[in-house]
């Protein structure tokens, strides 16, 4: 089968990988919208706009699921674009969901300030919060496009503005969910923040559902 896979840049590598794990026998397109990186601080309709480009490229290419591999993108535009476009969708969205139902009770979200401010963000925190849990959300404007231009080249870049957006928040969350499939890129680097707390993304849940399509 083919799948086409997109984001806005190289972040949504790391779901691909999580996918071809599962899958390793498919046909994949990846396509890296880098010239519109980052997505998480555009407006709706132009996000749309450029989201809608991507998913017509595919289905050129003859993608047959699209996974959107980018957490904005998703909570944002999936709705929509199930509405307009015959093809399986698989979205990409912060990991609350799994976050809160581990033994963690202060969880903190990374994401782009387009996902932290998203309907779809403040229902997956309303659905899965228990009592007494904190889970805190932490926009993380320019971190994204930070990792896309610098990773493998000057990753001091990269940690310079993790210290701007981290250095002086508590470090006794227990879960950190990485919001932006760019965060995955560099997992080791955000762990220095926070020693002690697991790191989560979705990357595992979205190949599994990639898997029950293909199936």
């Amino acid at each position: 089968m083919k799948i086409g896979v997109f984001d806005s840049g190289i972040g949504g590598t790391s779901v691909l990988e999580a996918i071809k794990k599962l899958l390793p026998n498919e046909e994949y397109y990846y396509f890296a919208d880098s010239k519109n990186c980052p997505y998480g601080e555009k407006e709706d309709d132009e996000l749309y706009r450029i989201v809608k480009g991507n998913v017509e490229f595919l289905i050129n290419w003859g993608a047959e699921i699209i996974v959107i591999a980018c957490n904005t993108a998703t909570t944002r535009c999936i709705e929509k674009l199930r509405e307009e476009f015959k093809i399986p969708f698989v979205g990409t969205e912060p990991a609350v969901r799994l976050a809160a139902k581990s033994n963690a009770n202060k969880i903190l979200v990374l994401a782009t300030p387009g996902t932290i401010h998203s309907e779809r963000l403040e229902t997956l925190v309303k659905e899965n919060q228990r009592q007494s849990q904190v889970i805190d959300l932490l926009p993380c404007p320019g971190l994204a496009d930070t990792i896309e231009f610098n990773l493998n080249k000057d990753e001091s870049k990269i940690y310079k503005k993790l210290k701007e957006l981290l250095n002086n928040l508590p470090k006794d969350y227990d879960s950190i969910v990485l919001g932006c499939t760019h965060y995955s890129l560099i997992k080791p680097l955000i762990q220095e923040f926070f020693p002690s707390a697991e790191l989560v993304d979705g990357n595992e849940s979205v190949a599994k559902r990639v898997k029950e399509l293909v199936k």
